[in-house]
This record gives C-alpha cells, sequence and structure tokens, in this order.
C-alpha cells in the first residue's frame, strides 16, 4: 500500500473533520438493515479458526459458514 504525502494527509484530515457525512433519514434503517446483514459476536479463538479456514479455501468467512451450515442442515434433513 503507498505511503501517503503529508499534504495528502492534511487534505484528507480536512475532508474528514470538516465535512458532515449525510445520513439518510427515515430510509429504513442503517447499514445491516439496508443490506439484510447480521452482526454475530464470536470469542478470540473462533473467529481466528474461521478466518483461517476461509482463506484456506479461497472464501469470506460468510461464504464459508453459509457452506458449513448448508452442509448441516442438508445432513439433518438428508
Amino acid at each position: 500500500m503507498a505511503e501517503m504525502t503529508e499534504e495528502e494527509a492534511d487534505v484528507l484530515d480536512d475532508l474528514w473533520t470538516k465535512t458532515t457525512p449525510r445520513i439518510k433519514v427515515g430510509s429504513g434503517g442503517g447499514y445491516f438493515r439496508e443490506r439484510q446483514a447480521h452482526m454475530l459476536i464470536l470469542d478470540g479463538q473462533t473467529a481466528r479458526v474461521l478466518n483461517a479456514k476461509a482463506q484456506a479455501a479461497r472464501q469470506t468467512p460468510a461464504e464459508l459458514v453459509a457452506a458449513l451450515l448448508r452442509r448441516e442442515i442438508g445432513a439433518i434433513s438428508g
């Protein structure tokens, strides 16, 4: 990743400190609601194992969990 120059860092700092982020009021929810995503809190060891297995399988952790759940549900209902 390329390093920022002092000038670029100052411009970015001005952008983030002097501009107000746009917020969609009354649009039906925030980031997770709009994307139908859910947050799950994992302990550190579980997160490390999940990330390692996902990386080894060249998947995102969400894709890995979805595949594991589909297999598990298939085994139960099959």
